[in-house]
């Protein structure tokens, strides 16, 4: 290895990270000075080109921006909306929200899980040879995905960009009768999510913490996905590492005054700061905030994987065993969904009417990578002013750095042969996915950089 000059390392086709990036790692007399994710992707555009749309388009426009996550661009512009004009969507129409929201929840976090976070614990370099060391894993992880994608193509039309949801409700809904069949996929997925949480709980993980403030929404009483209010758990500190520190509601009001945006040089990504100091949102928030209220047989399925009793506040903040919380959460989600198909009666009507009026609405919900936010002005025919869209995994760029920037320091600290750029990198690539970010909704490649001198 050389420590003098510059070194690049380069991964021209990691199909594990989802979108277009690169990361710069700037190494200075052993001490890594900087590590920068780099998104090169070319801006798309999206608040701009909902300027003056009708305000029934949002929820069908926003979908597009995400294959892999638009439930959650659906609901969270359908409710933004609605605040605006007034509506509130309750009873069996918010209920059957809430189960497709579940649909996507299942289907994708079972996808990170299955063939693109868990190959690095298991040392597969691709789906296809995990597939042939551990075939009944891999197997169990597509029916459970497909157990959701058949919860969004009953609810939303089809799989990918469901076109069956509107402000109000939706075009069309189920009657009980077409419920059951998924009813029947579900209570087996139920036993496959359970025997994940066991698999994955296995895994070696390497001893780590992320030291940031967590958000999640929080709604009392609930895992909340679509309800509640954002809520911020402060940073540890010193013995606070290991349990639950301070949780303060904010109304999603107060979201854009608390947390800022700003461009930085090397990224067309925003940066985002919540009150100036990078912050993690997605599934290990979500567990230390709202992990006293998991269904019950999730709860008992992340006792048992040693996440901790969340009925007592359990917090996991080692990124690693985020692959945990995630299966914890997929359990939780089957099981809500199949409480809400039990519960189901057909509503008399398939929306409630949403008039257009003149004012503001915002909104935030859980995307299966994070807490999502919209906020939408209407101008007095109802047609958008203004729109503002925050992703989660802008708002994580900036802890995803601090987190590489400490592992990468690890290794470059320990004692004996120093660590060189291949091993630097496995870690970093690793570091990366703990958080499943979806850079762009695409999936291809990142190039590490190590600039040592």
């Amino acid at each position: 290895m050389n420590d003098r000059g510059s070194r690049l390392v380069r991964l021209d086709a990691l199909a594990r990270v989802e979108g277009e990036s690169a990361l710069h790692l700037t190494v200075r007399d052993g001490q890594v000075s900087a590590a920068r994710l780099s998104v090169y992707e070319p801006p798309r555009f999206f608040e701009a080109f909902l300027l003056g749309r009708g305000h029934t388009e949002p929820p069908d426009l926003t979908a597009r921006i995400c294959g892999i996550c638009p439930v959650a661009y659906q609901m969270t512009a359908c409710q933004a909306i609605e605040r605006a004009c007034g509506t509130t969507v309750g009873g069996q129409l918010a209920a059957l929200r809430r189960l497709l929201y579940y649909g996507e929840w299942i289907e994708s976090q079972t996808l990170h899980i299955h063939l693109l976070h868990a190959l690095d614990f298991l040392g597969c370099s691709s789906a296809i040879e995990l597939a042939r060391d551990q075939r009944a894993a891999v197997e169990r992880g597509l029916r459970i995905k497909q157990a959701g994608n058949a919860i969004l193509e009953q609810l939303g039309g089809r799989a990918i960009h469901p076109v069956n949801v509107r402000l109000g409700g939706f075009y069309r809904v189920p009657s009980p009768a077409e419920l059951r069949p998924l009813a029947e996929r579900l209570r087996r997925a139920q036993d496959d999510a359970l025997e994940t949480v066991r698999w994955v709980a296995g895994f070696d993980f390497p001893d780590h913490s992320c030291d940031c403030a967590l958000l999640a929404m929080r709604d009392p009483g609930h895992y909340a996905i679509d309800s509640g209010t954002p809520a911020v758990m402060t940073a540890p500190s010193g013995a606070d590492a290991g349990r639950a520190t301070a949780v303060r509601a904010l109304a999603v009001e107060q979201f854009e005054g608390r947390v800022s945006e700003r461009q930085v040089p090397y990224s067309t990504a925003l940066h985002l700061a919540l009150d100036g100091r990078p912050y993690l949102t997605g599934s290990l928030a979500r567990y230390a905030i709202s992990g006293r209220w998991l269904h019950p047989v999730a709860a008992e399925a992340a006792r048992a994987a040693g996440l901790g009793d969340p009925a007592e506040g359990a917090v996991c903040r080692n990124p690693f065993r985020s692959i945990v919380v995630r299966a914890v959460e997929v359990t939780h989600a089957v099981a809500e969904a199949l409480r809400i198909i039990a519960a189901y009666e057909e509503p008399p009507h398939p929306y409630i009417e949403v008039p257009p009026r003149r004012a503001t609405g915002c909104a935030a919900t859980e995307a299966p990578r994070g807490l999502l936010y919209h906020r939408y002005t209407l101008g007095v025919d109802g047609a958008l002013t203004s729109a503002r869209i925050v992703p989660p995994t802008a708002q994580n760029q900036a802890a995803i750095e601090g987190d590489v920037r400490r592992l990468a320091q690890s290794l470059l600290d320990r004692p004996g042969e120093p660590a060189g750029d291949e091993e630097l990198t496995t870690l970093c690539e690793r570091a990366v996915r703990n958080h499943d970010p979806c850079i762009s909704c695409a999936a291809h490649f990142l190039d590490l950089t190590v600039d040592r001198g």
